[in-house]
């Protein structure tokens, strides 16, 4: 099968499409036919190797798991002989971050846990949307559990994989929505459903004067002081993203900040495809509360482009990966 392979931590340069075997299928596992995918933010630091602390897992001078990608959408074609849940020609889609990558191939090969039906009206493409970035934002915003209708939900760095999710999933709950990000992208925000955008570099939120009831910063490039002074006296601010040293300061100093306050600052504790999250985010996606917004399809040989894409911030949505395959015979 094709797939894009690297044997080396750097840029996107050092990405190659590799004819590699098709994964075997153990007892438990389903093989999945990979329509398509879509690349992420988390790509980019496991394709650099950065932050080190956070990549010590995928090999400390040169990847272990030499297929990226996270997000898939696509086919059951074979299952092993546990399987109960679900059976070929199954349309399924994953997030394999906790099941040794490997979206960015023709076939990709997980346990049955790691999937879920694909919901009903979404196409491959629109659902390989979905799996990371759907989840970081659903869970980034607690599943709207602490928002009430009427809530101050501010969004940082709202224009990137996450943000487009978050800002439609707080409109759903029922918040009024301001979202942050660079000025070109403003516009596009507004469509999502947000009732305001900030051009973060001709306005500093944080000293705006106004205070928020919930705050997702996607960003983390304003210090955490800064952060809280935007927060009302009740206010959640949750990071999700942002330079890893800005996660270590607030694991260190988030509870000391808002000691004896009735604020929260807190790191987003990311639970990659937690089945109450995706039965959430499905119905959400199923209704037409949000819906994916896609910046460009590209085939498969084009991820190291598709990741440049990203990495410049120019993207408004999310990058699909299509992967085009002949039909294939059950033998191979």
């Amino acid at each position: 099968m094709k797939a894009i392979t690297y044997s080396q931590y750097g840029s996107p340069d050092v990405l190659r499409l590799d004819e590699v075997d098709r994964p075997s299928v153990g007892p438990g596992d389903l093989l999945v036919r990979v329509h398509a995918s879509s690349v992420n933010a988390a790509d980019l630091e496991y394709l650099r190797g950065t932050p080190f602390i956070a990549c010590m897992g995928s090999g400390l001078r040169r990847p272990r798991r030499t297929i990226l990608g996270f997000d898939v959408a696509g086919t059951v074609v074979e299952i092993g002989a546990e399987v109960q849940r679900l059976a070929p020609g199954d349309r399924v889609f994953a997030d394999l971050f906790d099941h040794g990558f490997g979206a960015f191939a023709e076939y990709a090969c997980a346990p049955e846990a790691a999937f879920a039906p694909m919901p009903s009206p979404l196409t491959f493409e629109q659902a390989a949307t979905l799996p990371h970035s759907g989840i970081l934002a659903i869970q980034g915003l607690a599943r709207g559990d602490h928002i009430q209708h009427g809530d101050r939900v501010l969004i940082n760095g709202a224009g990137g994989c996450v943000g487009p999710f978050a800002i439609q999933m707080a409109v759903a709950y029922g918040a009024a929505v301001t979202a942050v990000d660079r000025g070109d992208k403003l516009d596009f925000l507004r469509s999502l459903g947000a009732d305001h955008a900030i051009d973060f570099e001709q306005t500093d939120y944080t000293r705006s004067g106004d205070t928020y009831d919930w705050i997702l910063d996607l960003a983390a490039y304003r210090r955490l002081r800064e952060s809280r002074r935007a927060l009302s006296p009740r206010g959640h601010y949750v990071m999700a993203g942002g330079p890893f040293g800005r996660f270590m300061r607030l694991l260190a100093f988030g509870p000391l900040l808002t000691l004896g306050t009735r604020q929260r600052m807190q790191m987003l504790m990311w639970k990659p495809f937690a089945p109450d999250d995706v039965a959430a985010l499905s119905e959400l996606a199923a209704s037409g509360m949000i819906a994916p917004r896609i910046d460009r399809v590209l085939p498969l040989e084009e991820v190291p482009d598709a990741l440049r894409l990203l990495e410049s911030g120019e993207a408004r949505g999310k990058l699909v990966i299509r992967i085009a395959m002949e039909e294939v015979s059950s033998d191979g």
